[in-house]
């Protein structure tokens, strides 16, 4: 199966060239982020943080698909989003807005938007919205030969969001599910705490690493109770899933 750096299965263009994406935040440490994460997918990502920037970015760049703030120093994002679509008419655009009232979200789809995501968001739910976009839009090829992840006896189909350990079917909450889907997307890789707050929970999680420790002990009793353990603590670097010792 050909996957990307995070075990999803590969997105590319339909050439097989890497997707192109452009970030539009004025918030610069969330730029970052979003880009780090995005770029993660093994995607060509350019970052602008106002609309005149992002529309010139888009020009050299021809993205496949934007990701929009709603609010910009200079201009808003709908303004920006029809100067986009002069650009390329077909991009794919989704916005972030910290706002939710409902006459927002109107207001976004009807300027031309694809769909929206609310601040605070996870990592995993942006990138999440931008493949399923891009999919849906016929911009982009995916390369793989199922949505199974293995680690030893650990399986997890993604596609009917099931685990089963030797065959065991094991029951998750929907976070226990993503937090064991990043670790199983990178077995013996320790991963700290900070990585594992941006992508199962928000970008602006930070200090609350006792939210990863609660999720872990929930984890080990599920995944690891009466069996050889595969989560493990590595003191003062993270946690790393591996295959049971035989």
């Amino acid at each position: 199966m050909n996957t990307t750096r995070s075990g999803r299965p590969a997105l590319t263009r339909p050439d097989g060239t890497p997707l192109r994406v452009l970030v539009v935040d004025d918030d610069p440490d969330l730029a970052e982020v979003l880009s780090g994460a995005l770029r993660y997918e093994g995607w060509q990502i350019r970052t602008a943080g106002d609309g005149a920037s992002a529309v010139a970015a888009a020009r050299e760049l021809m993205p496949d698909a934007v990701v929009l703030d709603v609010m910009l120093p200079d201009t808003d994002g709908f303004a920006v989003l029809r100067a986009l679509h002069a650009v390329k008419s077909d991009v794919c655009v989704l916005f972030l807005t910290a706002r939710d009232a409902v006459e927002d979200r109107i207001a976004g789809i009807t300027a031309g938007g694809d769909d929206y995501v609310t601040k605070p968001f996870s990592l995993e739910e942006v990138i999440a919205r931008v493949r399923g976009l891009l999919r849906r839009a016929g911009m982009a090829r995916q390369l793989e030969e199922g949505p199974r992840l293995t680690v030893g006896d650990l399986v997890m189909d993604e596609e009917a969001h099931e685990v089963t350990r030797a065959g065991e079917l094991i029951e998750l909450s929907p976070t226990e599910f993503e937090l064991l889907r990043f670790l199983m997307r990178n077995p013996r890789r320790v991963l700290s705490k900070a990585q594992i707050l941006d992508r199962v929970w928000s970008y602006d999680f930070g200090g609350r690493a006792h939210v990863v420790e609660l999720y872990i002990s929930y984890l080990r009793k599920k995944v690891d109770a009466g069996r050889e353990p595969m989560i493990h603590t590595v003191r003062g670097a993270g946690y790393v899933l591996k295959p049971a010792a035989r």
